[in-house]
């Protein structure tokens, strides 16, 4: 462990001791919570959560499959989340430059039953009934690392301090972060988690598992004028403004009141260094299939957050001694689904039953796979990784699949990481067929005030850039700079330095906790760490 004034043995922290801290305040970590406390009151059980209110961080498209959420709070249907909206009727479009093809709505899309929610709002209810419960959740504290026992089991996490300047010192306010101790820690930070990423490497828990791939969502709440909206439509498409070799589909989620959520997710296994997925998202609005429906209308609230998307063969092993993972940083979307919040739910109360029946994480990863939520991942294991060959060989590899039901014999395998596959710079620019914008927002930067971000100016920058140098040099020639391109928030910015060349400039404040650059940055010198607590976006109902 390192104290953030840089000698953390002269630091005196407060010890907190409980049964089972969990992090992150998720779909996960609270229907673990929950599900502990209905298995055993007794035990005692603590839910941290970096953001500064359960929910401020918490951003998905959503689409829910209820059967999870009925088995571990039925009554969540007498007091639904503020948005919470049935599903009625699914659209699926390929879109084109100047028009859209209606395509067969693949089984997996096919949404009766199913519910639109604000995952911002659906967590905060979560919490009030861990609260009920006794569980102590305790928002707007970061678990900066983890803390070992003599025999290298996890033993808890040590909070993030408080107060530290810029400099790195300790200022005026400076307050030492707690060590919160327990028999076990529960990791379900969501995708690319910094306590998973620590723990994955020190415990080699992919060492059997492909490399984890990722999507980056963008979404925005829309209030727009009366007679538009069709309350339960559910639209997806895939195509423009995307090429053939680049994952990734937009989603529109018509909700009441006049209200829409609309979306779009780049997959981050992209190759062209050029491409700008805010920029791809931006032009999606202004297809004139789109376009229409948006037009007139005002952006309540905006964010980004990136998306486990490997599936099946991307999972780690998620136990390991005194600790395991669960939810999005394991890895459980179901991409053809488009969801996981359900599958989140499902593997937290699995880990809860786990841990009451076998009082430690082992045997855990082996009982995950085998679940109800193991099998839905296997069985739709090789739609992803087709679409590594392009967008017409990922749809014919997906209706080979849906034809099977995921019987095929193989496994396909993806054996490259996102931020290898990016191409170098070659001479040619390649011509999207973009068209000029009128809908809002204007700027990242505009989409950045719609996340309600907040960082203290004053604090140390959580994004850690190990070699600057290889900015200026390598990555300008080698592939000019895509972190000014794949950021969603406009992060990093190349400057003059005045002295007649450039230098890296860190805008942290405008970081929305995607990770999207501790992913696809193709040095892997861009290290995502945990802000002074309760630093962020506060998502406002997406």
């Amino acid at each position: 462990m390192t104290g953030a004034a840089g000698d953390s043995s002269e630091v005196e922290r407060d010890v907190m001791e409980y049964n089972v801290v969990i992090v992150g305040a998720g779909p996960a970590g609270l229907a673990c919570a929950i599900r502990l406390k209905q298995l055993q009151p007794d035990s005692n059980v603590c839910v941290l959560e970096k953001a500064s209110a359960v929910g401020a961080h918490a951003l998905s498209g959503a689409v829910i499959e209820p059967g999870p959420l009925d088995a571990l709070a039925p009554e969540w249907r007498r007091s639904p989340p503020g948005i919470c909206v049935a599903a009625k009727r699914d659209e699926f479009r390929l879109l084109t430059r100047g028009g859209s093809v209606p395509l067969p709505l693949p089984p997996h899309l096919h949404n009766r039953g199913n519910f639109i929610i604000s995952l911002g709002l659906l967590t905060p209810w979560l919490a009030q009934q861990a609260e009920a419960l006794g569980v102590d959740v305790f928002a707007g504290f970061a678990a900066a690392d983890t803390l070992l026992n003599a025999d290298e089991s996890v033993a808890g996490v040590r909070l993030g301090d408080m107060g530290i300047d810029k400099s790195g010192r300790p200022g005026p306010n400076y307050t030492p972060g707690a060590e919160v101790r327990a028999r076990t820690t529960v990791v379900a930070e969501g995708a690319r988690g910094s306590l998973a990423k620590q723990l994955i490497r020190r415990y080699g828990l992919d060492a059997r598992s492909c490399p984890q791939t990722y999507g980056l969502g963008m979404k925005e709440l829309w209030q727009l004028p009366a007679g538009r909206v069709e309350p339960g439509l559910i639209q997806h498409t895939l195509g423009w403004p995307l090429d053939s070799r680049t994952y990734g589909g937009s989603f529109i989620y018509h909700l009441d009141n006049n209200r829409v959520y609309v979306g779009f997710v780049v997959g981050l296994d992209y190759e062209d260094p050029r491409l700008s997925p805010f920029e791809a998202f931006q032009q999606f609005k202004h297809h004139p299939s789109v376009k229409p429906l948006l037009a007139g209308g005002e952006i309540l609230a905006a964010g980004a957050r990136t998306i486990a998307a490997g599936g099946w063969q991307a999972i780690p092993r998620l136990e390991m001694p005194g600790a395991m993972l669960i939810g999005d940083c394991g890895g459980g979307v179901n991409v053809p689904k488009i969801k996981g919040v359900h599958q989140a739910i499902r593997s937290g109360m699995l880990a809860a039953e786990h841990l009451v029946e076998v009082g430690s994480p082992a045997g855990f990863d082996a009982r995950w796979r085998a679940s109800a939520g193991g099998r839905e991942l296997k069985t739709v294991r090789n739609f992803k990784p087709g679409f590594k060959r392009g967008l017409w060989f990922g749809m014919a590899n997906a209706a080979l699949e849906v034809l099977t039901g995921g019987r095929t014999p193989w496994t396909l395998k993806n054996k490259t990481p996102d931020h290898a596959r990016l191409r170098q710079l070659d001479s040619q620019s390649p011509d999207r067929g973009w068209v000029d914008r009128t809908l809002p927002p204007r700027d990242r930067l505009a989409s950045v005030f719609l996340a309600s971000t907040t960082h203290d100016e004053n604090q140390p920058p959580h994004l850690k850039v190990h070699d600057t140098s290889i900015c200026v040099g390598r990555c300008a020639q080698e592939f000019g700079n895509p972190c000014e391109r794949f950021c969603p928030a406009g992060v990093y910015e190349m400057v003059d330095d005045g002295q007649g060349g450039k230098r890296l400039q860190i805008n942290a404040a405008n970081c929305v906790h995607c990770k999207a650059c501790d992913i696809k940055d193709p040095y892997g010198i861009i290290d995502w760490t945990t802000p002074e607590g309760g630093s962020g976006p506060n998502y406002q109902s997406l």
